[in-house]
């Protein structure tokens, strides 16, 4: 299937420019071997490993494959989230978007094989030859629309840290083999290293990963990169791409390094609640909707990061079902946002397409005009608040259940703070769910702000179909959580030896992770309710009190001039939240005065690691390159003098 990915944009290297041939004959095929993928990947779940060599690297370095229960896992996240977007991809892409449409068709299905070829590695050669190819595919994809400046800003920047983040990777393996000068994955898994050892090992990983994952204080790529990048791009970088971090951390900590100590799952729950907070703060402050994802991907990149954390501190004290349960939490919210957040991504992809606008101000009662588009929209806001009976919910409440749970540890001070987590993550999940009224609210919902929106269009049909599969991913995990626990139980056996596959299978269509009595949860039964309250809300208004009632024009406070102005803003919306979370941002506010003819009001908000990191990083690096500029100013002889210098101290270290 990697061979076939890579075959499809061979030829769209051969049909550079005929985009109809590319959009409606090369990007299906991508997506009908993305659905295979899924296929055989739901297939190896429940399989023994398999593994395979492949002489396709260098003499002595050949390619080293395994196919086990956690990267198939991963494969059958890839496949569905693929399958959709690869179907939308196929009505969406233009003309002059920038790169020719065979070009892109090459960058995105290399894209996709890559991320395939990382999931599958099982030594450090090919994991790091797939990562960076998955890296630079995705620059170029990013950077499709390279004639704007600030497009390739945004790529130059996400290229460069997920560089740094590489280096972080390949450093952690070289921990990982020990001396040994075997960089394979089963030659990892045998070492016994010292707690300090493992412990840096478990640092680099955190921050190679944490790099490409968008983890505080290394996210401030995603928020750039997201907006730049083509609809479909973003979907798969925002839903997989990520992913594949999230992969990479889950298989050195629980595989190759498998002993954890209880203060990492401790550093890692604080980064990821940070990360949480910080992501749903940005996301409720932002006028552009695909900057208000980017740091809702944020917001949820963390509390998978925090569930992970979790099962660390549970398998360090050997509670091993409640390590099961965390991890499926994690895991599942790992499949739930692939599938929302892609839905999403491509939803704000057709209303750019249809508007030509992003930013939130400017848009406004498209439910109209894009009713299609809304709809299902709707079922990927619904699920990323969180709410019944869609996927968000069911992998929240997991991940609250476990940390419901934590009083049985052993150590005291975690069981003081661990609760007031848990508080804390109910309100990332709340503040979750007021990002997006928002985002909803403020594009589909009241009037057009602009009189160019009357004329927008609603989605094509292969739009519609990608985000329909989409739909039924979301609708899915929501009603059939205990299916879908017990597809993620030979996964957490793997990786922490116990699973809550025989706890919930007992219980029918009823969700009880640990017993019923102590908690349960049944969607079927929550969806027929709310199906009844719809139904019962009918009846009443239009047989009961049919005929009694009149229309008229909603009473504005006695002010019979409303106009779209009027309605709430995306501003406005986010002023509680710039209020309340005041010193996450730095401010500039443009204020008005009595005098001024046309007042005007304006803030802008930016990032503290912007000025408190990476500007006073870029002005060192800036100078240090300027005083390395000085030695391409000097004479032979003194170039000479720096060889000799250097030669003589090399010589001293080597006798040393």
């Amino acid at each position: 299937m990697v061979a076939a990915w890579l075959l499809v944009g061979v030829i769209g290297v051969f049909a550079l420019r005929r985009l109809r041939f590319v959009a409606r004959v090369l990007f299906p095929a991508g997506g009908l071997i993305a659905l295979v993928l899924f296929g055989v990947a739901l297939a190896a779940v429940f399989g023994g490993p398999e593994v395979a060599v492949l002489p396709i690297g260098l003499p002595t370095l050949p390619f080293h494959l395994r196919l086990d229960s956690l990267s198939a896992f991963f494969l059958m996240v890839i496949g569905a989230t693929a399958a959709g977007v690869s179907a939308f991809a196929a009505g969406y892409f233009r003309r002059g978007e920038g790169t020719p449409p065979g070009l892109l068709c090459l960058e995105y299905h290399l894209f996709l094989a890559s991320m395939v070829g990382v999931v599958l590695a099982d030594d450090a050669y090919m994991f790091m030859v797939m990562w960076e190819t998955m890296a630079l595919s995705s620059f170029f994809l990013v950077t499709a629309n390279h004639r704007i400046p600030e497009i390739r800003r945004a790529g130059y920047l996400y290229l460069l840290v997920a560089h740094v983040g590489a280096i972080g990777i390949l450093m952690c393996f070289g921990v990982l083999q020990a001396n040994t000068g075997d960089y394979s994955f089963a030659n990892m898994r045998v070492q016994s290293l010292s707690p300090f050892w493992s412990s840096i090992g478990f640092a680099l990983a955190v921050f190679g990963f944490g790099a490409k994952a968008g983890i505080l204080p290394l996210h401030i790529w995603l928020p750039e990169a997201h907006p730049a990048a083509p609809s479909p791009v973003s979907a798969l970088m925002s839903a997989v791409m990520l992913k594949t971090a999230v992969y990479g951390l889950l298989r050195v900590t629980f595989d190759l390094i498998a002993t954890p100590l209880w203060w990492w799952g401790a550093v890692l729950l604080a980064l990821g609640l940070a990360t949480a907070l910080f992501g749903v703060v940005f996301a409720a402050v932002q006028v552009d909707m695909k900057r208000l994802l980017a740091y809702s991907s944020i917001e949820n990149i963390g509390l998978i990061f925090a569930a992970i954390g979790l099962t660390l501190i549970f398998a360090a004290y050997r509670m091993d079902a409640l390590a099961a349960l965390a991890l499926t939490a994690a895991l599942y919210h790992v499949a739930s946002h692939a599938l929302f957040k892609s839905l999403l991504f491509l939803g704000t992809g057709s209303v750019l397409h249809a508007t030509g606008e992003r930013n939130l101000g400017r848009l406004g009662g498209l439910i109209r005009s894009m009713p299609w588009v809304a709809w299902v929209t709707l079922v990927g806001v619904l699920a990323s608040a969180g709410l019944p009976p869609l996927g968000g919910f069911v992998s929240e409440w997991l991940l609250l259940q476990s940390f419901l749970f934590t009083p049985g540890l052993p150590n005291p001070v975690l069981n003081m703070l661990i609760p007031v987590v848990a508080a804390l993550i109910a309100m990332v999940a709340a503040l979750a769910g007021y990002t997006m009224v928002k985002f909803f609210g403020v594009i589909f919902l009241g009037q057009p702000r602009e009189d160019k929106l009357a004329q927008a269009h609603d989605a094509g049909p292969w739009e519609r179909a990608g985000m329909l599969w989409l739909v039924a991913g979301c609708v899915a995990l929501g009603l059939l959580p205990v299916q879908f626990i017990q597809l993620i139980d030979p996964v957490t056996r793997q990786l922490v030896s116990a699973g809550l596959g025989q706890a919930v299978a007992g219980g029918g269509w009823l969700l009880a992770p640990v017993a019923v009595e102590r908690a349960s949860y049944g969607p079927v039964i929550f969806l027929l309710g709310v199906a009844a309250s719809f139904a019962l809300a009918w009846l009443l208004v239009r047989r009961l009190y049919h005929g009694r009632l009149r229309r008229a024009p909603a009473w504005a406070c006695g002010f019979p001039w409303g106009n779209a102005r009027m309605q709430d803003t995306a501003e406005g919306f986010g002023q509680p939240i710039r209020q309340m979370f005041e010193p996450f941002f730095r401010m500039q506010r443009e204020l008005p005065t009595p005098f001024d003819e046309q007042p005007r009001y304006r803030v802008s908000i930016d990032d503290h690691f912007w000025h408190w990191l990476y500007l006073p990083v870029a002005a060192l690096v800036a100078q240090v390159s300027r005083l390395v500029g000085l030695l391409q100013q000097g004479r032979i002889a003194v170039y000479l003098m720096f060889s000799f210098v250097t030669l003589i101290v090399m010589l001293v270290v080597v006798a040393r």
